[in-house]
């Protein structure tokens, strides 16, 4: 009993934090309502135009403005006032949520105003999320818990992934698409409330006169310039543009292959979150972050193994299932770069890092999303998720290969870091360097 409480004191120590606590809450409640409106948007997108190439714009039209401008989101978030950003992108977001809901229970909408509501919200994404997982670090006392944090953060995401889907498409078949829109927006009162209430301690910025290309610039240099980050940023790049964009082909998978309705798309995104939530709950229950780097090409391959056999199912149990591991490989792969991202940045740099990240995986999605819904017009939808499956997993073979040059680049950033412990004179002997050969393998 005593040992049970222990580890999931282990698992839960970063809602010690207050700030974080109630972000926690209130983001919360608030991503139950943004997987709904997900899953309620591609459900009325296919319904309205049963075509799988609409599927793939809505989700470009979605996504591009955080290649665009992630960036630039990155560089703000290291001058700005983070928490008051992340006020100003979830008030336009709600609005958004309530528009989208007024004009589907009015029986007023059309396509182009998807197109143009999926923009809106793809822009105040790319100044929201680079700000948010920059802002993780200020919500935390002290980075010991910042590795938990991020898992935790990930559980949130993806317990919301396991009830928002499953519950829309419950709602869509009940009542329509647009009550979903609405409980969206209506959720975000709680994320905004969580933020009003937050206190958090004035950052330090370095007054900076260069200009903002500048300091982009600098960015873009230091990320790219150390192999260790830019190897997960390709790795991340790799997946979205050829693994993740399996999402927006779902309801072509749910009504016409696995012959079910929005209730079948539910269960099925639901079910890529319980894996997703497995996979940010192990996460949460480590200690440190050693280790994780040779996290990353597993769970990519996991990932991608879940898509190929995905696209050969025709049974909706089977695609359940594989889903379950597809989510895992999936939540395994983000949370683990995002700490790994974390803790080897500086912290002057972490916005336009994080931006970067954003980019990588957010950013590049639209293209994926674009390539997958011309591919599925021309080879189907399921040759279309097996060809984005291989990819991926070749991209985790070469990127196991460059392991321990990675982990060898890494290592003096984290013993001046103090995340290992200063090794005197050097790796000198057999013990030492053992000990070296199992930090993680980023």
């Amino acid at each position: 009993m005593q040992k049970g409480r222990a580890q999931l004191g282990n698992i839960l120590r970063a809602l010690a934090h207050r700030n974080f606590r109630l972000f926690f809450g209130g983001q919360s409640i608030s991503l139950i309502g943004t997987w709904m409106q997900r899953v309620a948007l591609g459900w009325l997108v296919y319904r309205l135009t049963d075509s799988a190439f609409l599927l793939g714009v809505i989700g470009f039209a979605g996504q591009i403005p955080t290649f665009i401008l992630a960036p630039l989101a990155g560089v703000l978030a290291d001058r700005w006032n983070r928490q008051r950003i992340l006020l100003l992108t979830q008030t336009l977001a709600m609005m958004q949520a309530l528009l989208l809901a007024v004009l589907v229970l009015t029986d007023s909408v059309e396509v182009w105003h998807l197109i143009v509501l999926s923009t809106f919200l793809g822009v105040i994404n790319a100044f929201d999320m680079p700000t948010r997982q920059s802002f993780m670090v200020e919500m935390i006392d002290g980075k010991k818990d910042l590795g938990n944090a991020i898992a935790l953060n990930s559980t949130m995401v993806n317990g919301a992934r396991l009830l928002g889907p499953s519950a829309a498409g419950l709602l869509i078949v009940a009542v329509g698409e647009g009550i979903c829109f609405l409980i969206n927006g209506l959720s975000y009162l709680a994320v905004i409330s969580s933020l009003l209430l937050m206190k958090i301690a004035p950052r330090e910025v370095k007054p900076e006169k260069s200009r903002l290309w500048k300091r982009l610039k600098d960015g873009f240099g230091y990320a790219m310039g150390f192999e260790p980050i830019s190897a997960i940023l390709l790795m991340l790049a790799l997946v979205s543009v050829m693994g993740m964009p399996y999402t927006v082909l779902m309801p072509v998978f749910a009504r016409d292959f696995l012959k079910g309705g929005p209730d079948a798309l539910g269960f099925l995104m639901g079910a890529a979150g319980v894996g997703a939530l497995v996979g940010a709950l192990y996460l949460a229950s480590r200690k440190s972050v050693l280790g994780l780097g040779r996290m990353i090409p597993v769970s990519v391959s996991v990932f991608g193994l879940g898509l190929i056999a995905f696209s050969f199912s025709r049974s909706l149990l089977v695609s359940i299932t594989l889903m379950l591991a597809t989510g895992f490989g999936q939540m395994v792969l983000l949370a683990a770069s995002n700490t790994l991202l974390q803790t080897m940045v500086d912290d002057d740099k972490r916005g336009r890092v994080m931006s970067f990240y954003t980019t990588s995986f957010m950013g590049l999605m639209p293209f994926g999303s674009l390539l997958a819904g011309f591919m599925a017009s021309r080879i189907g939808a399921p040759w279309t998720v097996c060809v984005g499956g291989i990819a991926s997993i070749l991209g985790s073979v070469l990127f196991a290969k460059r392991l321990p040059v990675l982990r060898r680049k890494v290592l003096p950033v984290y013993v001046d870091k103090g995340i290992i412990p200063q090794i005197a004179s050097g790796i000198q002997n057999a013990t030492e360097l053992s000990l070296v050969n199992r930090i993680p393998k980023k």
